[in-house]
């Protein structure tokens, strides 16, 4: 590497940003598989207010446990072992909540009630704080 500070600061901040970006693209695509709703579609084909505020709360719960990750990680494979853990914890929220608390969920982000779309972002969002703070050394 360069023997400039801030060339190297360039340098990692430009790594871990393009990596964060990767991830969130990565997600959206293991995210969606894994759920049985299709949020994309939902989204763009039927403009699904609830599918809407459900995955876009779920993308800004990752993108939080992203953070923490960047913060806390000593290097970019670090980095991407507590990108994959945020990703598990994102999907188990999204399984707890629809079969422990509203087993409904799908089919009423589907039939795009808000009330199910605004509680699987909170409880997204929620997680992904909880993952971002307990990402420490």
């Amino acid at each position: 590497m360069l023997d400039y500070p801030i060339v190297n600061s360039l340098m990692m901040f430009s790594a871990y940003f393009l990596g964060a970006i990767v991830a969130l693209i990565v997600f959206k695509f293991i995210y969606s598989l894994l759920t049985p709703q299709d949020e994309w579609l939902l989204i763009k084909n039927d403009r699904n207010t609830a599918a809407a505020i459900g995955f876009g709360g779920t993308i800004v719960g990752f993108a939080i446990a992203l953070s923490g990750a960047i913060s806390n990680s000593i290097s970019l494979i670090d980095f991407t072992i507590w990108a994959v853990v945020a990703l598990i914890a994102q999907v188990l929220a999204f399984a707890i909540l629809r079969f422990a608390f509203m087993p409904m969920i799908v089919k009423r982000i589907e039939d795009n009630e808000i009330s199910a779309g605004i509680m699987l972002a909170a409880v997204s969002i929620a997680v992904g704080l909880l993952n971002a703070a307990c990402m420490t050394y």
